[in-house]
């Protein structure tokens, strides 16, 4: 994995869409860490969407619709709430900053799952051109964060995307589909994914999205 050091001082959003471009990301060591390390791993997770895994429970889940699903509804509330999920975290302050100037610049979107008025799970991340650069994701409730992931990837075929970068491989990531490939294969993906006009608004937002709907959306050949 190749790795660089800098001063966030000198890192603006525009580096930051930058990096993304060329495969990097940032990462910090701490909430505190002053500087912000770039990223780029010989081995890349991504989420094929025809390989999406949703289990029959998952899918029971997302039929019964006990999430309200919102885009963008607080994403600083998102953001702090993936920072705060664990004991130590890599999203430091000054990259939480970075991150919410590029929400308001339009490219960083939070899929949110609510429950009784309170955020319990979600994600956040980075859209560029055809690809959607997974950033965080937390839950306080069983499946919350699964239900957005699905809730995304339907987006993303909507919108006409053809990437969705998970960086790394976890086992969670893992039992949802994610594969590991090769950094000169993802760059051509990547590449591939640059050239493609999209919509991450491609869903109409005057109205829910049903989860039968997000399920039609995935196809039915991917429950099992």
């Amino acid at each position: 994995m190749s790795r660089r050091s800098l001063s966030p001082d000198g890192i603006t959003p525009e580096l930051m869409l930058r990096a993304y471009s060329i495969g990097v990301f940032p990462m910090a060591e701490s909430a505190h860490d002053p500087w912000l390390h770039w990223i780029e791993p010989r081995q890349r997770g991504i989420i094929p969407f025809d390989q999406l895994h949703i289990s029959r429970s998952l899918a029971k889940t997302i039929r019964a619709n006990p999430f309200d699903i919102r885009i963008n509804s607080d994403f600083p509330r998102m953001i702090e709430s993936c920072a705060t999920a664990r004991e130590t975290t890599w999203i430091s302050h000054r990259l939480r900053m970075l991150y919410n100037e590029l929400h308001e610049q339009g490219y960083a979107h939070s899929v949110e799952a609510w429950l009784d008025g309170k955020l319990v799970g979600g994600l956040f991340g980075i859209a560029l051109g055809g690809a959607f650069f997974g950033e965080s994701m937390f839950h306080t409730k069983r499946d919350a964060s699964k239900v957005a992931l699905t809730h995304l990837v339907a987006r993303l075929i909507a919108g006409q995307f053809r990437l969705l970068d998970t960086q790394f491989i976890t086992p969670h990531l893992a039992s949802l589909g994610a594969i590991e490939i090769d950094r000169t294969t993802y760059l051509a993906h990547l590449d591939q994914a640059l050239d493609v006009d999209t919509d991450f608004f491609a869903f109409d937002e005057s109205f829910i999205h049903e989860g039968h709907e997000i399920l039609s959306i995935l196809k039915g050949d991917l429950v099992d």
